[in-house]
């Protein structure tokens, strides 16, 4: 139960940051302003009279004044803009100062592989 009440209230804040919260309000204000059109016309003309823009509800003027204040709260434009700087890094390859060739035959790695000169240590009786 905590796990879905979580997951409802993640969901509405990363509609409410997004901004898609005001997509879901005009879609239930233009759902009921059709509703209410067709009521007294034809769908054709209710659908028109729903989104030509002339007839706007109280709930769309209400919507329209919020993404208004909304708009004036954000960031300045200067802080919004990306600079991107067009130099590109130049990369130099050099040698380096001390360069040794390995011998092709080491004899070191084949000490690794024989065994040692004293048997190990046995254990002892208790």
């Amino acid at each position: 139960m905590f796990t879905r009440s979580g997951h409802i209230l993640l969901i509405v804040a990363l509609l409410a940051a997004t901004g898609a919260h005001w997509t879901v309000l005009q879609s239930v204000a233009w759902t009921t302003m059709l509703a209410d059109n067709l009521r007294t016309a034809s769908l054709p003309e209710a659908v028109q009279r729903t989104f030509d823009g002339k007839h706007p509800c109280s709930l769309c003027k209400k919507i329209d004044d919020g993404k208004k204040t909304q708009k004036k709260s954000e960031f300045p434009t200067w802080a919004r803009q990306l600079e991107f700087v067009s130099e590109r890094p130049v990369f130099i390859f050099s040698p380096p100062r001390h360069f040794q060739v390995m011998p092709r035959h080491n004899d070191s790695a084949r000490e690794l592989f024989h065994r040692p000169p004293v048997p190990p240590p046995r254990s002892l009786p208790a």
